[in-house]
């Protein structure tokens, strides 16, 4: 058997994911994908992968792995105690496992999701040009579902070098807190409410239980819609970081597995913001501050400024 890893204990949800199925949305496919691209993007960094390689993610509670076969591993994302065998190891670091470690990732301290990368990426098949694996659909990934007790995963294929890494220089590890503020462009239904949404960026909003890949409902001051106002649109297409507000006036935050949507959308997370979504866990709280297009373009410019020059200090070490 050629796996290199054993599941001993899945967590509490642990799939395999990548950069995400781009292009097939139209046909009602969703994106799917890493919910924190950066944590997703540095793992494979750390593990000599390429950009896009599969990686583990990890929800709330992380899973236990025998290992099967060496590998380079890399851990990202939320703070966690991260142990190999009893020794314990940082997240945003990379390390080598041997046939008979254990590696076993606890309950996050603080954010939401943990990525694990292992040298070669995940091996699983490829459907619809990518190895995510989309729950609620049932497809891609390990067999089209989370991890349980007792599956093989197995690797390689994925790797850009043999260069792998130990540690992320600190400056280059994002600060995780249980406050936290998102850019949004205003739109693409501003107008549908009262004040054209301004009561979304003046309140603060609470992260509620009901929180998946799908999106996150807000608790928090209602948005009012504008008395002229439908209160809703045809279905039309969605997108990641669109804030939808349905007729009680509570916003929910969409993600990665979300297609269309009929609710007036008042605003947009931008892009170079959606890692932070991808780490809200229930309980956190969220301000929402308006940009405009060029601010956020730069922004995104600006982060993958910042990935390319974390390659360049670990390629230099």
């Amino acid at each position: 058997m050629d796996s290199t890893f054993l599941v001993l204990e899945p967590g509490s949800f642990t799939t395999v994911q990548d950069a995400g199925r781009r292009g097939y949305q139209k046909l009602g496919v969703p994106l799917s994908g890493a919910a924190d691209e950066y944590a997703f993007r540095v793992a494979n960094l750390l593990a000599g992968n390429r950009p896009n390689a599969a990686v583990l993610e990890m929800t709330v509670v992380g899973c236990t792995l025998a290992t099967l076969k060496p590998a380079w591993v890399a851990v990202t994302g939320a703070e966690a105690e991260v142990k190999k065998n009893s020794a314990k190891k940082t997240t945003w670091s990379g390390f080598a496992v041997e046939p008979g470690d254990v590696l076993r990732m606890d309950k996050v301290r603080k954010g939401c999701r943990l990525y694990l990368g292992v040298s070669g990426g995940i091996d699983v098949p490829e459907v619809m040009a990518s190895r995510s694996t989309s729950a609620q659909a049932g497809f891609g990934g390990y067999k089209g579902r989370a991890l349980r007790k007792g599956d093989f995963l197995s690797t390689g294929g994925q790797s850009r070098s043999a260069q792998v890494h130990s540690e992320v220089p600190r400056e280059f590890v994002p600060e995780l807190s249980s406050k936290m503020v998102l850019r949004c462009l205003p739109g693409p239904q501003a107008e549908f409410f009262h004040s054209r949404g301004e009561e979304l960026f003046a309140s603060e909003y609470r992260v509620t239980t009901q929180a998946d890949k799908r999106g996150i409902r807000l608790e928090g001051p209602p948005l009012e819609h504008a008395s002229d106002s439908p209160g809703g649109v045809l279905s039309e297409p969605s997108l990641p970081g669109n804030i939808q507000v349905p007729g009680d006036g509570s916003p929910i935050v969409l993600l990665r597995e979300q297609t269309v949507g009929g609710y007036a959308k008042v605003a947009t997370v931008i892009t170079s913001d959606l890692w932070r979504l991808g780490q809200a866990a229930p309980g956190d709280r969220i301000r929402f501050r308006a940009v405009d297009r060029e601010t956020a373009a730069s922004l995104r410019v600006e982060m993958l400024r910042r990935l390319e020059e974390l390659e360049r200090r670990l390629q230099e070490e």
